[in-house]
């Protein structure tokens, strides 16, 4: 990470694209793309086809600095090659700035939320990621229901986390997710927000964060949040909304961008030739470039 980078972020033009499924999230992302389950016979021919769908995506010359301020990336694919070079590498050469997923996947709900299974290893993955030349990292956890203890709990694991993973020379994104479909969301928001906005008092002053955060049911709730001193910038994840839908209501919160995952990749097939391909993606991240910028 150098300042160059964190300004980059700061106040680049552009969203981030999330492209960090994970061994559970795998199958439904190929499913999506067009490949069934019956056309692999292992977890490697799995993750050997989810890498090859997610160069397509990183090589296409759709997928440009121009409007993709970062991306995200599962750990297998940060130590994986895209035409002979480290994905991270890669990235960094079309100016696209790398971040890895860093969690270990979710505990079981308790209290309404469920909290990241426990990081372990975590400080020899860092030094990983610091060899493979990684900007930052993401961590998700997720709130059902409205539940005070639950919501700090969930608050308080992706803080502690966060200033270890900023300690060691990364910008970290805390994503504790609002389960779109709660009856609770803006009650669950607005007790969210006032959770993050209690621990960012108590920050010390070197410390810088990233929100990801689901797009709140009060357009603007998290203004605040982006323009504190230790937030490097807010993003929104489209957390189960089509892609329309994601963008409209992105598009009604002037101080968050997206990183969407789905959304990003909606309409992408294995079966399109390079030109439906790369023009599908092309009109896909430009309709998300707008909705973060508007």
């Amino acid at each position: 990470m150098s300042e160059e980078q964190v300004k980059r972020m700061h106040d680049g033009k552009g969203f981030i694209a999330a492209l960090d499924q994970s061994g559970g999230s795998t199958p439904k992302a190929l499913k999506n793309y067009g490949i069934d389950e019956e056309r692999y016979q292992s977890e490697e021919e799995m993750f050997d086809m989810i890498h090859q769908m997610r160069t397509r995506i990183i090589a296409s010359p759709s997928f440009t600095s121009e409007h993709i301020l970062a991306a995200i990336l599962f750990e297998m694919t940060m130590d994986r090659k895209i035409h002979g070079k480290y994905t991270a590498d890669y990235l960094i050469e079309k100016g696209i700035l790398p971040i890895l997923k860093v969690d270990k996947g979710l505990a079981a709900e308790v209290d309404g939320v469920r909290l990241m299974k426990p990081i372990n290893g975590l400080d020899a993955l860092l030094e990983r990621a610091k060899e493979r030349h990684i900007f930052g990292t993401k961590m998700r956890s997720v709130i059902s229901s409205y539940n005070e203890k639950g919501i700090h709990e969930i608050v308080k694991q992706q803080f502690a986390y966060g200033i270890q993973i900023a300690k060691a020379g990364f910008v970290p994104i805390l994503e504790p997710e609002v389960d779109i479909h709660s009856q609770e969301k803006g009650k669950i928001e607005s007790f969210l927000k006032a959770e993050i906005d209690r621990y960012l008092a108590d920050l010390d002053d070197g410390i810088r964060i990233m929100f990801k955060l689901t797009i709140p049911d009060e357009a603007g709730l998290y203004d605040s949040i982006a323009s504190d001193t230790h937030v490097v910038r807010v993003v929104a994840l489209s957390g189960g909304y089509s892609r329309e839908e994601a963008n409209e209501k992105l598009a009604q919160n002037h101080h968050m961008i997206a990183s969407f995952s789905r959304a990003l990749t909606e309409g992408l097939t294995d079966s399109q030739t390079d030109d439906e391909f790369n023009e599908m993606l092309r009109e896909s991240i430009q309709a998300i470039y707008d909705a973060s910028m508007a």
